[in-house]
């Protein structure tokens, strides 16, 4: 890859020369921007920072990211799909919880939440999960409630200026990126389906992971 800052360089040397096994190579993650956090960091978050750039950005660390991925797909894995429920008020995140939900077979939450549609069962839109997998806490912090109230595991893609109230599960990742999301949610609807013995272990999804980006103008 070209154009890599230092501190994408030095990631990347550590992690050819420790022989990391990563579900997709680094450089497919720093392309996507998974590990670009933001110019805030709570303290919750600290664990999950590779360091800090000379501008005050904090760059997330890449195999953290990916160890946590591993660890929401074997928990995903063991719940029905139709109870699983998926979420992102961003737009960017729109078509990634779709293409998930297309894949793995749960429901999601594309746009506006419905306030009560967790905790409300007279709502026409009434949904009963077992986990709640969401795409930023800022935004989905409706369904954070909710979830949070009658007691249903929640799974949260996390940059480093989010709160983790209420999270069980941290993704730590760049949660605003178009291109990071649609990366992020590509791989853990594909580790989720090899952990079900539905998809080989070297396989892939038959998309790629442009085809999970939101669509903007027409275009993805």
């Amino acid at each position: 890859m070209k154009n890599l800052s230092n501190e994408e360089s030095k990631m990347v040397s550590e992690i050819h020369e420790k022989a990391f096994e990563l579900l997709v190579p680094i450089e497919q993650y720093l392309a996507a921007g998974v590990h670009i956090g933001t110019y805030v960091c709570n303290k919750n978050m600290k664990e999950f920072v590779y360091r800090i750039r000379p501008d005050g950005l904090y760059v997330l660390d890449v195999r953290k990211i990916d160890e946590r991925l591993r660890i929401a797909s074997k928990m995903l894995a063991r719940y029905e799909p139709q109870k699983i429920l998926v979420v992102s008020v961003r737009q960017y995140g729109h078509n990634p919880v779709k293409k998930f939900s297309q894949y793995v077979g749960s429901k999601y939450i594309a746009g506006r939440v419905i306030p009560g549609i967790l905790t409300n069962p007279h709502l026409e839109w009434y949904i009963e999960p077992d986990i709640v997998v969401v795409t930023d806490p800022r935004a989905d912090q409706q369904i954070i409630n909710e979830a949070s109230k009658i007691g249903i595991p929640i799974i949260s893609f996390t940059d480093t200026d989010n709160r983790i109230d209420n999270i069980d599960l941290i993704i730590p990742a760049n949660n605003k990126g178009r291109k990071s999301l649609a990366l992020l949610y590509w791989i853990l609807t594909r580790q989720i389906l090899r952990e079900k013995g539905l998809l080989l272990q070297n396989a892939d999804l038959q998309e790629p992971p442009d085809a999970f980006e939101a669509r903007v103008g027409g275009k993805a």
